[in-house]
């Protein structure tokens, strides 16, 4: 049996960049600079980041300066930053400071401070896949339907000080309004046409904080595009309790399709959020960049939980 390489170790060295206009962004970049420095990651530099129009410029920056660079903030941070690590060789480690904090949990980076830093100190520098639509790359997912009308019109306060709560309560509020809404896929030249209450565009496992689509994997160089057929609002309501509570059937309320690129059009035409931001509106070619960027993961990922990972995409009902 050949012998298995050994995880390569993440940088010492980083720049920490933190947005202090996320929800916990302020509170927590003196108390991560000190804890990072304890940990034994020396800090070259760092930024909080009050002025959204300014990250870009300050990441671009910190990416020519650093072997390893750490973000904080929610998954419209992340999401917003990582296109500018493509064809660089530094490392991207995130420390989740969102409200869903989606990306971290699809790659298993604990949600506390002192988890997440736990992965910097200690961790491994993992290669993984990047989500595509038109040009815009992504980390984790991406969603059309009722998700974008939430994340359109939630009031920031509610959002900043009720978090996942906040968001539950406007959601039902915003699914009163929601119309279904005609879908075509095309996939491998053949198009596909459907009624659809939401879809899912799927670098990741999780969308909204929670597992949603059990087959997606960060390294499997393929986006999946997860559509919630039909024209009821119940039947979305259905599909989001059989997959939050792991329900036997739960894959049959969902049609899938998987690929390297697809092309996605709706009637009438939506806008859709890319890891919580509404940044694009259909029509779109999604696709997937291959090992696109090196992350900052868990030294501990267990061969199991990629196994039943793996499993559950073959039990899966395959594309069209």
């Amino acid at each position: 049996m050949p012998s298995r390489s050994l995880p390569r170790p993440l940088p010492k060295q980083a720049i920490l960049v933190v947005n202090a206009h996320s929800r916990k962004g302020r509170e927590a970049f003196d108390e991560a600079r000190s804890k990072l420095a304890a940990a034994g990651v020396r800090l070259l530099d760092s930024h909080a980041v009050e002025d959204p129009s300014q990250m870009d410029s300050v990441m671009i920056a910190a990416i020519t300066a650093a072997p390893m660079v750490i973000v904080g903030g929610g998954d419209g941070s992340l999401s917003s930053s990582v296109d500018h690590f493509l064809g660089q060789d530094t490392v991207f480690a995130i420390l989740p400071l969102g409200t869903a904090n989606s990306f971290a949990r699809t790659l298993g980076v604990p949600l506390d401070l002192d988890g997440a830093i736990k992965v910097i100190a200690n961790g491994r520098a993992r290669r993984i896949d990047l989500g595509c639509i038109d040009g815009d790359y992504f980390v984790n997912a991406a969603a059309l339907g009722l998700s974008p009308m939430i994340a359109e019109t939630v009031p920031h306060k509610l959002k900043r000080y009720l978090g996942r709560v906040g968001y539950l309560g406007w959601a039902l509020r915003c699914a009163v309004k929601f119309q279904p809404f005609r879908l075509t896929v095309t996939h491998n030249g053949k198009c596909e046409r459907m009624w659809a209450t939401e879809v899912r565009i799927a670098n990741g496992t999780h969308h909204g904080g929670a597992e949603m689509i059990e087959s997606a994997e960060l390294d499997s160089g393929e986006i999946v595009v997860q559509a919630v057929t039909g024209k009821s609002v119940a039947g979305l309501a259905w599909s989001w309790f059989a997959i939050l509570f792991k329900l036997s059937g739960r894959e049959q309320t969902v049609t899938e399709f998987r690929g390297r690129e697809m092309r996605i059009e709706t009637r009438p035409r939506l806008n859709i959020s890319i890891d919580g931001e509404v940044t694009a509106r259909t029509p779109v070619t999604v696709s997937v960049a291959r090992g696109a960027i090196e992350v900052a993961a868990p030294l501990e990922e267990q061969d199991g939980a990629l196994a039943q990972s793996r499993q559950r995409r073959a039990q899966a009902p395959g594309p069209f």
